[in-house]
Protein backbone atom coordinates (compact mmCIF):
# COMPACT_ATOMS: atom_id res chain seq x y z
CA UNK A 1 0.00 0.00 0.00
CA UNK A 2 2.85 2.32 1.01
CA UNK A 3 4.90 1.44 -2.13
CA UNK A 4 1.50 2.30 -4.18
CA UNK A 5 0.88 5.93 -2.16
CA UNK A 6 4.88 6.42 -2.96
CA UNK A 7 4.21 5.83 -6.99
CA UNK A 8 0.69 8.08 -7.29
CA UNK A 9 2.76 10.78 -4.73
CA UNK A 10 5.87 10.76 -7.63
CA UNK A 11 3.44 10.80 -10.17
CA UNK A 12 1.20 14.04 -8.91
CA UNK A 13 4.67 15.56 -8.27
CA UNK A 14 5.82 14.97 -12.08
CA UNK A 15 2.68 15.98 -13.12
CA UNK A 16 2.62 19.43 -11.51
CA UNK A 17 6.39 19.65 -12.36
CA UNK A 18 5.44 18.80 -16.25
CA UNK A 19 2.64 21.83 -15.84
CA UNK A 20 5.30 24.16 -14.22
CA UNK A 21 7.42 23.43 -17.23
CA UNK A 22 4.89 24.15 -19.53
CA UNK A 23 3.31 27.27 -18.13
CA UNK A 24 6.63 28.53 -18.24
CA UNK A 25 7.30 27.58 -21.85
CA UNK A 26 4.26 29.88 -22.40
CA UNK A 27 5.06 32.74 -20.23
CA UNK A 28 5.17 35.86 -22.50
CA UNK A 29 5.96 39.34 -21.68
CA UNK A 30 4.60 41.28 -18.83
CA UNK A 31 3.65 45.35 -18.01
CA UNK A 32 7.07 46.08 -17.33
CA UNK A 33 8.57 44.56 -21.05
CA UNK A 34 11.47 47.40 -21.81
CA UNK A 35 10.41 49.82 -24.34
CA UNK A 36 12.27 49.37 -27.40
CA UNK A 37 11.74 52.97 -29.88
CA UNK A 38 12.86 51.12 -33.38
CA UNK A 39 11.48 48.62 -35.13
CA UNK A 40 12.70 44.66 -34.68
CA UNK A 41 15.22 43.64 -37.50
CA UNK A 42 13.40 40.50 -38.27
CA UNK A 43 14.97 37.74 -40.57
CA UNK A 44 13.77 37.37 -43.32
CA UNK A 45 12.58 41.29 -43.37
CA UNK A 46 8.43 41.44 -43.65
CA UNK A 47 8.48 45.00 -42.50
CA UNK A 48 6.55 47.12 -44.31
CA UNK A 49 6.20 45.16 -47.26
CA UNK A 50 2.78 44.67 -49.51
CA UNK A 51 1.70 40.81 -49.94
CA UNK A 52 -1.06 39.24 -52.04
CA UNK A 53 -3.74 37.30 -50.00
CA UNK A 54 -2.95 34.32 -51.23
CA UNK A 55 1.02 33.67 -50.52
CA UNK A 56 2.33 31.38 -47.98
CA UNK A 57 2.61 32.13 -44.30
CA UNK A 58 5.68 34.55 -43.82
CA UNK A 59 7.44 33.27 -40.83
CA UNK A 60 10.26 34.96 -39.37
CA UNK A 61 12.26 34.76 -36.30
CA UNK A 62 13.99 38.06 -34.40
CA UNK A 63 18.15 37.22 -34.63
CA UNK A 64 19.72 37.04 -30.81
CA UNK A 65 16.46 36.31 -29.28
CA UNK A 66 15.20 33.19 -27.22
CA UNK A 67 11.10 33.46 -27.42
CA UNK A 68 9.06 35.76 -29.33
CA UNK A 69 5.48 37.36 -28.87
CA UNK A 70 3.91 38.43 -32.00
CA UNK A 71 0.22 39.66 -32.39
CA UNK A 72 -1.37 40.53 -35.28
CA UNK A 73 -4.30 43.41 -35.35
CA UNK A 74 -6.59 44.74 -37.79
CA UNK A 75 -6.92 48.52 -36.04
CA UNK A 76 -8.29 47.16 -32.54
CA UNK A 77 -9.12 43.78 -33.35
CA UNK A 78 -6.50 41.23 -32.26
CA UNK A 79 -6.02 38.68 -35.20
CA UNK A 80 -3.91 35.99 -34.30
CA UNK A 81 -1.22 35.92 -31.07
CA UNK A 82 2.22 34.14 -31.46
CA UNK A 83 2.96 33.36 -27.55
CA UNK A 84 4.25 30.43 -27.02
CA UNK A 85 7.72 30.79 -26.34
CA UNK A 86 9.10 30.04 -29.74
CA UNK A 87 11.74 32.11 -30.81
CA UNK A 88 10.20 32.06 -34.28
CA UNK A 89 6.46 31.78 -36.04
CA UNK A 90 5.12 29.22 -37.35
CA UNK A 91 1.57 29.27 -38.60
CA UNK A 92 -0.84 27.02 -39.76
CA UNK A 93 -2.03 27.22 -43.17
CA UNK A 94 -5.06 27.61 -41.82
CA UNK A 95 -4.70 30.13 -39.60
CA UNK A 96 -2.51 32.44 -42.17
CA UNK A 97 -5.26 31.51 -44.65
CA UNK A 98 -8.37 32.62 -42.45
CA UNK A 99 -6.11 36.09 -41.05
CA UNK A 100 -5.09 37.33 -44.74
CA UNK A 101 -8.91 36.88 -46.15
CA UNK A 102 -10.12 39.26 -43.33
CA UNK A 103 -7.11 41.81 -44.11
CA UNK A 104 -7.45 41.70 -47.57
CA UNK A 105 -7.14 45.32 -48.89
CA UNK A 106 -6.29 46.32 -45.87
CA UNK A 107 -3.44 46.93 -43.14
CA UNK A 108 -1.94 44.55 -40.95
CA UNK A 109 -0.23 45.90 -37.76
CA UNK A 110 2.21 43.73 -36.48
CA UNK A 111 3.68 43.89 -32.71
CA UNK A 112 6.85 41.93 -31.58
CA UNK A 113 7.76 41.36 -27.67
CA UNK A 114 11.24 39.39 -27.54
CA UNK A 115 12.84 37.85 -24.56
CA UNK A 116 16.55 37.63 -24.25
CA UNK A 117 19.08 37.34 -21.42
CA UNK A 118 17.76 41.05 -20.12
CA UNK A 119 14.83 40.13 -20.10
CA UNK A 120 11.52 41.00 -22.47
CA UNK A 121 11.73 44.05 -24.71
CA UNK A 122 8.79 45.56 -26.23
CA UNK A 123 9.71 47.13 -30.12
CA UNK A 124 7.93 49.93 -32.02
CA UNK A 125 5.10 47.79 -34.11
CA UNK A 126 5.36 47.88 -38.10
CA UNK A 127 2.82 47.00 -40.88
CA UNK A 128 2.01 44.68 -43.61
CA UNK A 129 -0.24 45.03 -46.43
CA UNK A 130 -2.79 42.99 -48.09
CA UNK A 131 -3.86 43.29 -51.38
CA UNK A 132 -6.70 41.39 -52.82
CA UNK A 133 -4.12 41.56 -56.20
CA UNK A 134 -3.35 37.66 -56.19
CA UNK A 135 -0.03 35.95 -57.34
CA UNK A 136 0.01 33.27 -59.91
CA UNK A 137 0.09 29.63 -58.19
CA UNK A 138 3.82 28.84 -58.90
CA UNK A 139 6.88 30.04 -59.88
CA UNK A 140 9.69 28.10 -61.87
CA UNK A 141 13.26 27.93 -61.14
CA UNK A 142 17.08 26.48 -61.68
CA UNK A 143 18.49 25.43 -58.15
CA UNK A 144 22.16 25.72 -59.27
CA UNK A 145 25.58 26.48 -57.20
CA UNK A 146 26.59 29.88 -57.02
CA UNK A 147 29.93 29.31 -58.77
CA UNK A 148 30.80 28.82 -61.95
CA UNK A 149 32.02 25.47 -61.99
CA UNK A 150 29.37 22.98 -60.72
CA UNK A 151 27.04 23.85 -63.68
CA UNK A 152 26.41 19.12 -63.62
CA UNK A 153 24.79 19.38 -60.41
CA UNK A 154 21.26 21.07 -60.86
CA UNK A 155 17.58 20.53 -61.10
CA UNK A 156 14.40 22.48 -62.64
CA UNK A 157 12.12 22.97 -59.50
CA UNK A 158 8.37 24.72 -59.09
CA UNK A 159 6.97 26.18 -55.74
CA UNK A 160 3.71 26.54 -54.80
CA UNK A 161 3.11 30.25 -53.86
CA UNK A 162 0.36 29.36 -51.22
CA UNK A 163 1.60 26.59 -49.37
CA UNK A 164 5.85 25.61 -48.93
CA UNK A 165 5.56 22.57 -51.39
CA UNK A 166 8.08 22.20 -53.61
CA UNK A 167 8.48 19.98 -56.63
CA UNK A 168 11.60 18.84 -58.98
CA UNK A 169 10.43 19.29 -62.47
CA UNK A 170 13.53 17.82 -63.95
CA UNK A 171 16.80 16.45 -62.57
CA UNK A 172 19.68 16.68 -64.77
CA UNK A 173 21.01 13.71 -63.24
CA UNK A 174 18.29 11.29 -64.87
CA UNK A 175 20.34 12.76 -68.28
CA UNK A 176 24.14 12.21 -67.69
CA UNK A 177 24.69 15.58 -65.41
CA UNK A 178 24.10 17.45 -68.86
CA UNK A 179 23.43 21.48 -68.60
CA UNK A 180 19.70 22.27 -68.40
CA UNK A 181 19.05 26.15 -69.08
CA UNK A 182 16.23 28.80 -70.08
CA UNK A 183 13.00 27.20 -69.15
CA UNK A 184 10.39 29.83 -70.91
CA UNK A 185 6.65 28.92 -71.05
CA UNK A 186 4.05 30.10 -73.37
CA UNK A 187 0.99 32.95 -71.98
CA UNK A 188 2.20 31.47 -68.44
CA UNK A 189 0.56 28.15 -69.21
CA UNK A 190 2.07 24.72 -67.44
CA UNK A 191 1.19 22.55 -70.25
CA UNK A 192 3.26 24.12 -73.23
CA UNK A 193 6.81 25.15 -72.59
CA UNK A 194 10.53 24.46 -73.23
CA UNK A 195 13.89 24.44 -72.16
CA UNK A 196 17.22 23.19 -73.73
CA UNK A 197 19.13 20.30 -72.44
CA UNK A 198 23.33 20.24 -73.01
CA UNK A 199 24.46 16.76 -73.05
CA UNK A 200 26.52 14.22 -74.82
CA UNK A 201 24.69 12.29 -77.99
CA UNK A 202 21.65 13.94 -77.74
CA UNK A 203 20.84 17.09 -76.62
CA UNK A 204 18.34 19.80 -77.71
CA UNK A 205 15.39 22.18 -77.38
CA UNK A 206 12.95 20.15 -75.72
CA UNK A 207 9.21 21.85 -76.16
CA UNK A 208 6.42 20.11 -74.58
CA UNK A 209 2.79 20.84 -75.63
CA UNK A 210 0.26 19.82 -73.65
CA UNK A 211 1.33 15.76 -73.04
CA UNK A 212 4.09 15.51 -76.11
CA UNK A 213 7.30 16.23 -76.08
CA UNK A 214 9.69 17.10 -79.05
CA UNK A 215 13.14 17.40 -79.31
CA UNK A 216 14.38 19.48 -82.23
CA UNK A 217 17.60 20.68 -82.96
CA UNK A 218 17.44 24.14 -82.96
CA UNK A 219 20.46 26.12 -84.50
CA UNK A 220 21.59 29.35 -86.08
CA UNK A 221 21.35 28.69 -89.99
CA UNK A 222 24.73 31.57 -90.43
CA UNK A 223 27.07 30.15 -87.33
CA UNK A 224 25.79 26.26 -86.91
CA UNK A 225 25.77 27.82 -82.87
CA UNK A 226 22.87 26.56 -80.60
CA UNK A 227 20.62 28.80 -79.49
CA UNK A 228 19.66 30.44 -76.06
CA UNK A 229 17.45 33.01 -74.22
CA UNK A 230 13.87 32.11 -75.64
CA UNK A 231 11.20 33.80 -75.53
CA UNK A 232 7.75 32.35 -76.88
CA UNK A 233 5.31 34.68 -79.19
CA UNK A 234 2.26 35.38 -77.78
CA UNK A 235 0.79 33.95 -80.80
CA UNK A 236 1.98 30.42 -79.53
CA UNK A 237 3.40 29.63 -83.40
CA UNK A 238 7.23 31.03 -83.13
CA UNK A 239 10.12 31.43 -80.18
CA UNK A 240 12.58 33.58 -80.62
CA UNK A 241 16.21 32.93 -79.75
CA UNK A 242 19.97 34.43 -80.01
CA UNK A 243 22.78 32.19 -80.67
CA UNK A 244 25.69 33.24 -78.51
CA UNK A 245 29.52 32.38 -78.64
CA UNK A 246 29.76 33.13 -74.43
CA UNK A 247 32.97 33.44 -73.29
CA UNK A 248 34.35 33.81 -69.25
CA UNK A 249 37.67 35.14 -67.40
CA UNK A 250 38.56 35.58 -64.03
CA UNK A 251 39.72 38.96 -62.46
CA UNK A 252 43.24 38.89 -61.13
CA UNK A 253 42.74 42.56 -59.52
CA UNK A 254 39.57 43.10 -58.66
CA UNK A 255 36.40 42.95 -56.28
CA UNK A 256 34.75 41.26 -58.83
CA UNK A 257 35.14 37.75 -59.29
CA UNK A 258 34.07 36.55 -63.00
CA UNK A 259 33.46 38.06 -66.44
CA UNK A 260 30.62 36.17 -68.36
CA UNK A 261 30.55 38.05 -71.82
CA UNK A 262 29.52 36.84 -75.64
CA UNK A 263 32.10 37.53 -78.95
CA UNK A 264 29.20 37.22 -81.05
CA UNK A 265 25.44 36.81 -80.51
CA UNK A 266 22.37 36.84 -83.38
CA UNK A 267 18.62 36.26 -83.67
CA UNK A 268 16.88 33.62 -85.05
CA UNK A 269 13.72 32.76 -85.15
CA UNK A 270 11.78 29.58 -84.78
CA UNK A 271 8.45 28.18 -86.25
CA UNK A 272 7.46 25.61 -84.42
CA UNK A 273 3.96 24.94 -87.08
CA UNK A 274 6.12 24.57 -90.20
CA UNK A 275 9.12 23.39 -88.08
CA UNK A 276 11.37 25.95 -89.49
CA UNK A 277 14.21 28.10 -88.40
CA UNK A 278 14.00 32.06 -89.88
CA UNK A 279 17.52 33.96 -90.26
CA UNK A 280 17.80 37.53 -91.61
CA UNK A 281 21.16 38.50 -92.66
CA UNK A 282 20.45 42.03 -90.98
CA UNK A 283 20.52 40.44 -87.10
CA UNK A 284 23.18 37.82 -88.51
CA UNK A 285 26.11 39.85 -89.67
CA UNK A 286 29.48 41.04 -87.86
CA UNK A 287 28.99 44.92 -87.23
CA UNK A 288 26.63 43.98 -84.04
CA UNK A 289 25.95 41.29 -81.44
CA UNK A 290 22.18 41.06 -80.42
CA UNK A 291 20.74 39.24 -77.66
CA UNK A 292 17.91 39.04 -75.19
CA UNK A 293 15.05 39.16 -77.11
CA UNK A 294 11.38 39.98 -76.14
CA UNK A 295 8.13 40.09 -77.68
CA UNK A 296 5.87 42.91 -76.78
CA UNK A 297 2.29 41.62 -75.45
CA UNK A 298 0.70 42.18 -78.71
CA UNK A 299 3.56 40.38 -80.49
CA UNK A 300 3.89 43.02 -83.23
CA UNK A 301 7.34 43.55 -82.14
CA UNK A 302 10.36 42.10 -80.80
CA UNK A 303 12.87 43.90 -78.30
CA UNK A 304 16.23 42.85 -78.06
CA UNK A 305 19.71 43.82 -77.11
CA UNK A 306 21.98 45.18 -79.41
CA UNK A 307 26.15 46.02 -78.98
CA UNK A 308 28.29 47.53 -81.21
CA UNK A 309 30.76 44.63 -82.51
CA UNK A 310 34.43 44.89 -80.97
CA UNK A 311 38.04 43.09 -80.61
CA UNK A 312 40.03 41.88 -77.94
CA UNK A 313 37.18 41.74 -75.55
CA UNK A 314 39.74 40.67 -73.10
CA UNK A 315 40.93 43.94 -72.64
CA UNK A 316 38.31 45.74 -73.78
CA UNK A 317 35.60 44.31 -72.15
CA UNK A 318 34.34 47.82 -70.20
CA UNK A 319 33.77 49.65 -73.86
CA UNK A 320 31.49 47.04 -74.38
CA UNK A 321 27.41 48.32 -74.31
CA UNK A 322 24.14 46.91 -75.46
CA UNK A 323 21.36 49.55 -75.93
CA UNK A 324 17.77 48.68 -76.20
CA UNK A 325 16.22 48.38 -79.65
CA UNK A 326 13.29 46.77 -81.29
CA UNK A 327 11.84 46.15 -84.77
CA UNK A 328 8.23 44.92 -86.54
CA UNK A 329 7.35 41.25 -86.74
CA UNK A 330 5.36 40.39 -89.37
CA UNK A 331 3.53 37.30 -87.96
CA UNK A 332 1.88 35.99 -91.07
CA UNK A 333 5.73 35.45 -92.62
CA UNK A 334 7.42 35.16 -89.38
CA UNK A 335 9.61 37.97 -90.86
CA UNK A 336 11.50 40.58 -88.99
CA UNK A 337 11.66 44.57 -90.28
CA UNK A 338 14.79 46.19 -91.25
CA UNK A 339 14.29 49.06 -89.50
CA UNK A 340 15.76 49.07 -86.37
CA UNK A 341 15.03 51.71 -83.24
CA UNK A 342 17.33 52.29 -80.43
CA UNK A 343 15.31 53.48 -77.63
CA UNK A 344 17.27 55.81 -75.85
CA UNK A 345 16.62 56.43 -71.80
CA UNK A 346 18.39 59.74 -70.51
CA UNK A 347 21.29 58.99 -68.19
CA UNK A 348 21.74 55.89 -69.64
CA UNK A 349 23.69 56.07 -72.73
CA UNK A 350 27.01 54.75 -71.38
CA UNK A 351 25.56 51.36 -69.46
CA UNK A 352 24.43 48.28 -70.66
CA UNK A 353 20.85 46.93 -70.95
CA UNK A 354 20.13 43.12 -70.17
CA UNK A 355 17.04 41.21 -70.23
CA UNK A 356 14.02 43.61 -71.56
CA UNK A 357 10.55 41.92 -70.20
CA UNK A 358 7.24 43.91 -70.92
CA UNK A 359 4.24 43.81 -68.78
CA UNK A 360 1.18 41.76 -69.93
CA UNK A 361 -0.55 44.71 -70.88
CA UNK A 362 2.02 46.11 -72.99
CA UNK A 363 3.08 49.57 -71.03
CA UNK A 364 5.57 48.64 -68.98
CA UNK A 365 9.39 47.59 -70.09
CA UNK A 366 11.43 46.44 -66.95
CA UNK A 367 14.66 45.48 -67.36
CA UNK A 368 18.34 44.89 -66.44
CA UNK A 369 21.04 47.98 -65.89
CA UNK A 370 25.16 47.57 -65.36
CA UNK A 371 27.87 49.66 -66.62
CA UNK A 372 29.28 47.15 -69.33
CA UNK A 373 28.67 43.77 -71.18
CA UNK A 374 25.76 41.59 -71.10
CA UNK A 375 26.32 39.12 -67.94
CA UNK A 376 24.42 41.43 -64.86
CA UNK A 377 24.79 38.49 -62.51
CA UNK A 378 28.47 38.70 -61.86
CA UNK A 379 28.04 42.99 -61.77
CA UNK A 380 27.68 44.33 -58.25
CA UNK A 381 26.20 47.56 -59.42
CA UNK A 382 23.22 45.44 -61.75
CA UNK A 383 20.04 47.40 -60.92
CA UNK A 384 16.26 46.84 -62.52
CA UNK A 385 14.70 49.86 -64.04
CA UNK A 386 11.55 50.43 -65.96
CA UNK A 387 10.30 52.70 -68.58
CA UNK A 388 6.27 54.03 -69.37
CA UNK A 389 6.23 53.08 -72.95
CA UNK A 390 3.25 55.16 -73.15
CA UNK A 391 5.21 58.45 -72.09
CA UNK A 392 9.19 57.04 -72.18
CA UNK A 393 9.21 58.09 -68.88
CA UNK A 394 11.22 56.53 -66.22
CA UNK A 395 9.31 54.42 -63.16
CA UNK A 396 11.12 55.15 -59.71
CA UNK A 397 12.83 51.34 -58.57
CA UNK A 398 14.81 53.02 -55.46
CA UNK A 399 12.39 50.44 -53.12
CA UNK A 400 13.78 47.31 -55.21
CA UNK A 401 17.24 47.84 -55.74
CA UNK A 402 20.10 47.12 -53.19
CA UNK A 403 23.80 47.75 -53.15
CA UNK A 404 24.57 43.93 -54.56
CA UNK A 405 23.45 42.51 -57.89
CA UNK A 406 19.64 42.63 -59.21
CA UNK A 407 19.73 40.57 -62.24
CA UNK A 408 16.79 38.10 -63.76
CA UNK A 409 12.83 38.94 -63.59
CA UNK A 410 9.79 38.52 -64.98
CA UNK A 411 5.75 39.70 -65.23
CA UNK A 412 2.79 37.92 -63.29
CA UNK A 413 -0.16 37.08 -65.62
CA UNK A 414 -1.98 39.55 -64.42
CA UNK A 415 1.43 42.71 -64.47
CA UNK A 416 0.70 43.35 -60.75
CA UNK A 417 3.71 41.77 -59.70
CA UNK A 418 7.47 41.07 -60.54
CA UNK A 419 9.85 38.49 -59.47
CA UNK A 420 13.31 39.09 -59.96
CA UNK A 421 16.60 37.61 -58.73
CA UNK A 422 19.22 39.35 -56.33
CA UNK A 423 22.45 38.92 -54.43
CA UNK A 424 21.34 41.23 -51.76
CA UNK A 425 21.75 38.61 -48.32
CA UNK A 426 25.24 38.09 -48.63
CA UNK A 427 26.71 39.53 -52.75
CA UNK A 428 27.01 35.58 -53.35
CA UNK A 429 23.84 33.14 -53.40
CA UNK A 430 20.63 34.15 -55.71
CA UNK A 431 17.31 34.49 -54.16
CA UNK A 432 14.06 35.12 -55.10
CA UNK A 433 11.99 38.67 -54.68
CA UNK A 434 8.69 39.47 -55.06
CA UNK A 435 7.27 43.29 -55.24
CA UNK A 436 3.79 44.65 -56.18
CA UNK A 437 3.49 47.01 -58.60
CA UNK A 438 0.04 48.71 -57.85
CA UNK A 439 -2.38 50.48 -60.29
CA UNK A 440 -0.82 53.88 -59.87
CA UNK A 441 2.41 52.55 -61.32
CA UNK A 442 3.78 52.56 -57.61
CA UNK A 443 6.82 49.58 -56.91
CA UNK A 444 6.76 48.37 -53.08
CA UNK A 445 9.09 47.05 -51.17
CA UNK A 446 10.17 43.61 -51.95
CA UNK A 447 9.81 40.57 -49.91
CA UNK A 448 11.87 37.37 -49.79
CA UNK A 449 10.43 33.83 -51.26
CA UNK A 450 8.55 33.09 -47.85
CA UNK A 451 9.87 29.35 -46.30
CA UNK A 452 8.30 27.39 -43.80
CA UNK A 453 11.72 27.70 -41.52
CA UNK A 454 12.75 31.72 -41.73
CA UNK A 455 16.49 30.13 -41.10
CA UNK A 456 16.38 28.74 -44.45
CA UNK A 457 18.61 30.71 -46.48
CA UNK A 458 21.49 30.31 -44.15
CA UNK A 459 21.59 26.96 -44.59
CA UNK A 460 20.60 26.04 -47.95
CA UNK A 461 23.56 26.49 -50.59
CA UNK A 462 22.13 26.84 -53.77
CA UNK A 463 21.55 29.50 -55.53
CA UNK A 464 18.06 30.70 -57.23
CA UNK A 465 17.78 31.03 -61.37
CA UNK A 466 15.59 32.36 -63.47
CA UNK A 467 12.44 32.74 -62.04
CA UNK A 468 9.10 32.41 -64.04
CA UNK A 469 5.56 32.73 -63.21
CA UNK A 470 3.27 30.10 -63.83
CA UNK A 471 -0.68 29.68 -63.84
CA UNK A 472 -0.77 26.44 -62.29
CA UNK A 473 1.45 23.02 -61.86
CA UNK A 474 3.35 21.49 -64.24
CA UNK A 475 2.27 17.53 -64.60
CA UNK A 476 4.80 16.26 -66.74
CA UNK A 477 7.02 14.02 -64.43
CA UNK A 478 11.20 13.98 -64.31
CA UNK A 479 10.86 10.46 -65.94
CA UNK A 480 8.65 11.47 -68.68
CA UNK A 481 11.09 14.59 -69.62
CA UNK A 482 14.12 11.75 -69.21
CA UNK A 483 12.15 10.06 -72.65
CA UNK A 484 11.59 13.25 -74.52
CA UNK A 485 15.11 14.16 -73.97
CA UNK A 486 16.33 10.74 -74.91
CA UNK A 487 13.85 10.75 -77.89
CA UNK A 488 14.80 11.27 -81.35
CA UNK A 489 16.20 14.50 -82.92
CA UNK A 490 13.65 16.73 -85.15
CA UNK A 491 16.21 18.54 -87.81
CA UNK A 492 14.72 22.19 -88.76
CA UNK A 493 14.09 23.16 -92.25
CA UNK A 494 16.44 26.51 -92.87
CA UNK A 495 14.72 29.23 -94.25
CA UNK A 496 17.20 32.19 -94.40
CA UNK A 497 16.99 35.78 -96.03
CA UNK A 498 19.75 37.30 -97.17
Amino acid sequence: MKNVQRFVGRAIGLSIGFIVALLSCQEGPGDDARQVNEYPFISPDYRFVTIPVNIAPLNFTLPGSSALRVDFLLGDELLFSANRGKKQTDFSLRTWRKMLAKAKDRTITVQIWAKNDEGWSRYKPFTIDVTGDSIDATVVYRLIEPGYGMWNRLTINQRNLSTFEERVVFDNSLVGNGCMNCHVFLNYSPARFMMHVRKKNGGGTIIADGESIVKVDVRNPFTGQSVTYPHWHPGGRYIAYSSNDTQQFFYAHSDQRIEVYDRSSDLVIYDIQENRLLADSLFNDATYWETFPAWSADGKWLYFCRAQAIDSLDKRITTLKYRLCRTAFDENTGRLSHRVDTLTIAGEEEKSVSFPRISPDGRYLLYTLSDFATFPIWHKEADLRMIDLNTGESVDLSTVNSDCAEGYHSWSSTGRWIVFSSRRDDGLYTRFYFAYFDRNGKVHKPFILPQQNPEFYHLFLKSYNIPEFVNGEIQLTPYEWKEGVNGSLVVPKNSVNE
